[in-house]
């Protein structure tokens, strides 16, 4: 498979989704400042898709970082592809375009390449990111995802935003929407947890077979430093036969195990603070992977999950009780 740093899919509405992006989420032990810093070297090092979300907290700084490397030359405003969130307490239609607005103004940008809904599941509307009642419960709401979905078709034609998608996405809640009788915009992607535990075949033909790109975070495996996840779950980076594959042909794991997903057509985001890394994750076009490594490499796969929501459960779109 040709791959070079400039490659990008081409989405369902015509424009253009490089084929790695750089993750700018940051757990609690990160400043804001280190994520501003992560994301102009990653621009200087050629990244030119920048994944973040208002969840995350941070968009002040990542716009600050894309346009200081906008004002010095690095790049233009055309070569980079945003991609932000719409967070679960927005979904109800009247609070869509207000969302994307307040992260354009934080952004500090005119429009955003890529709108997606962050998860399926949505909360109370208002200012709360994690309504809870008296007795520490999450507060669920069920605004109709087509309804929402509605709101994001508008956002587009208003020019607020290039491409529209999703996140956290089952088979059934992809459904939905493509089912939807007046649909104007198909979902350009679902960017969903992957990696070589958790390859998403099953999902990765669905989404294939409706022209939807899967975009996959949590490729390294997850951060252990993050509450919701099992500290006792393997960790991807020590598999192996991951590593054996990886000594085969000269490279780290964190770069097979990235190819590995590039060469199954899955668009890739690599997250990372320590500059080393952020240039390492890049270096993954120099080289491919042969069939039987591509094939060795399906065998590990374990269906486990790094990141479960799990205290959402109850929540009537949580979207892991399906199969995919």
């Amino acid at each position: 498979m040709a791959l070079k740093p400039d490659s990008y899919v081409v989405l369902n509405d015509g424009h253009k989704m490089p084929v790695i992006g750089f993750g700018t989420y940051a757990p609690e032990t990160y400043t804001k400042e280190q994520a501003e810093k992560g994301t102009k070297l990653a621009i200087e090092v050629g990244y030119r898709h920048i994944d973040g979300a208002f969840m995350y907290g941070n968009e002040v700084q990542v716009g600050q970082a894309i346009n200081s490397k906008i004002a010095d030359g690095t790049v233009k405003r055309e070569d980079i592809f945003y991609t932000g969130k719409l967070w679960n307490n927005s979904h109800t239609p009247e609070r869509v375009r207000p969302a994307l607005e307040h992260s354009l103004k934080d952004l500090q940008l005119d429009y955003m390449d890529l709108f997606i809904i962050h998860t399926p599941m949505d909360f109370q509307p208002g200012d709360d990111l994690f309504p809870t009642d008296e007795n520490g419960k999450p507060i669920f709401h069920n605004t109709d995802i087509r309804d929402t979905w509605k709101a994001m078709e508008a956002c587009k034609d208003a020019g607020l935003v290039q491409s529209i998608g999703v996140s956290n996405f089952n088979r059934h809640q992809l459904e939905v929407i493509l089912n939807m009788p007046e649909l104007k915009y198909k979902p350009v992607c679902n960017q969903v947890e992957c990696h070589i535990y958790l390859n998403q075949s099953k999902l990765l033909k669905f989404c294939k077979s409706n022209d939807i790109v899967l975009v996959g975070y949590s490729v390294l495996g997850s951060s252990r430093a993050e509450k919701w996840i099992d500290q006792n779950s393997p960790k991807v980076l020590e598999d192996p036969v991951l590593n054996t594959i990886s000594k085969k042909v000269n490279r780290s794991p964190a770069q097979v195990a990235m190819r590995y997903l590039l060469q199954r057509g899955i668009v890739v985001l690599a997250k990372s603070f320590s500059p080393e890394r952020i240039k390492q994750n890049f270096q993954v076009f120099d080289f491919e992977l042969s069939g039987e490594d591509m094939k060795t490499l399906d065998g590990v796969n374990k269906n486990l999950r790094y990141l479960n929501f799990d205290t959402w459960q109850e929540h009537p779109k949580y979207p892991l009780h399906d199969e995919y």
